[in-house]
């Protein structure tokens, strides 16, 4: 087993792209129930997003509706349309310096806040020269976890524990 400076606590977000919102906000709110949380634009990124949530508290997942800016321009976040997915890091600092140090290739931009506020980076999903480990064809966003996340999956392994014995 691999020692880490830091711990993957869970499923942070689930990102799905389109050319256009409204038919899957139709389908997430219309039908589904959920709710629109935030909203998230940037000409950098290319995107015009909805943010939803599954489920509620620390341990909630959210869900990213994005669209494109310009259909024409790079990143393209409707292709695929399962863009990427998020998971919760409980020191994401330690961890994107580690995985770097093992040629892990990420994404440009670094370490920045995401669209939900929190402190993210993304694994590229194809590999380079100089990196040559990535996502295999899938972005994969790792997210700071804040401290009540931290606490409530700690909390659910504290709890999981004398099941396990």
């Amino acid at each position: 087993m691999i020692e880490r400076p830091f711990r993957v606590l869970g499923l942070q977000q689930v990102a799905l792209g389109a050319l256009e919102l409204e038919p899957q906000l139709s389908l997430w709110c219309d039908l589904l129930g959920l709710n629109v949380t935030g909203e998230f634009e940037s000409a950098n990124e290319n995107v015009r997003e909805q943010i939803l949530e599954l489920g509620a508290g620390p341990l909630r997942v959210e869900l990213d509706l994005m669209q494109p800016l310009d259909a024409q321009a790079k990143p393209r976040v409707h292709e695929p349309a399962l863009n990427h997915f998020g998971i919760w890091i409980d020191d994401l600092v330690a961890a994107h310096a580690w995985l770097s140090e093992r040629g892990v290739r990420f994404a440009p931009g670094g370490l920045r806040a995401g669209a939900a506020g929190h402190l993210v980076c993304f694994i590229h999903p194809k590999p380079s020269t100089e990196a040559p480990v990535s996502g295999n064809g899938v972005l994969i966003e790792l997210v700071q976890a804040p401290p009540e996340v931290i606490e409530a999956f700690a909390t659910l392994a504290r709890s999981a524990l004398p099941r396990l014995a």
